[in-house]
């Protein structure tokens, strides 16, 4: 019940279907009579019992604007009370917190206690489907250009081997020359639409200098007096 992947021949993955897969229900399991004693402390951290809030820490967050000026047409008995805008108090400090040190009680995580499962089955033929439907790929990927194909699965190494051989084996370098000529080809036309767009630019940039330049020699109207 042991599994391998291997791609371009290359072991990338093994281990075990019954410990990296659901296919059984698992051995152990957390014992549901254990409950986590109700004086256990899982607090790491507590508050410094000898630290204070200093006398000058409350400051408001925010208060009147002491440059602001109530406006010359400001009516109080049409507008209401005028009343300045706040503005961020620079000297406020946040709110408090004491300093924390460790706590003498701590008691560290709770593990919760296993016991061995009753609904678990040991199936020696995990491995064993006489009938596969279908192949799917769950993965994430921000690159074009990776091709999946030639696709075996086998209980024998040296038959998946036998296959990559036969198959992969031989298109791996037409392929890779394929790839090498597409990149070349989007290489060499990114080089000519840059050069296209500095030629662009060189054509442009004297026409400006010539306007700027004839509109400098235009007389002005005092010189004409």
């Amino acid at each position: 019940n042991t599994y391998e992947v291997r791609i371009d021949n290359e072991k990338v993955e093994s281990g075990k279907l019954e410990e990296d897969w659901d296919f059984t229900a698992p051995k152990r399991i957390p014992d549901p009579n254990a409950k986590k004693p109700s004086d256990w402390v899982d607090a790491e951290k507590i508050d410094d019992p000898t630290d204070s809030k200093p006398d000058d820490w409350e400051k408001p967050e925010h208060v009147a604007d002491p440059e602001a000026k109530k406006p010359e047409d400001w009516d109080d008995e049409i507008d209401g009370t005028w009343e300045p805008p706040m503005i961020d108090n620079p000297e406020y400090k946040g709110v408090w917190k004491a300093r924390q040190i460790d706590n003498p009680a701590y008691k560290g995580p709770w593990v919760h206690p296993e016991i061995d499962n009753p609904e678990y089955v040991e199936d020696a033929n995990l491995y064993l489907f006489k009938d596969i439907g279908a192949i799917g790929f769950d993965l994430w990927q921000v690159k074009s250009g990776t091709i999946f194909d030639n696709i075996i699965i086998t209980d024998s190494v040296q038959r998946a081997e036998e296959f990559g051989n036969e198959t992969w084996g031989k298109t791996k370098d037409p392929e890779k020359k394929m790839k090498d000529a597409q990149d070349e080809e989007d290489r060499k036309k990114e080089e000519e639409e840059r050069k296209k767009k500095e030629a662009d630019d060189l054509k442009k940039k004297p026409a400006d200098e010539d306007s700027d330049a004839e509109d400098n020699k235009a007389p002005h109207a005092d010189d004409e007096l």
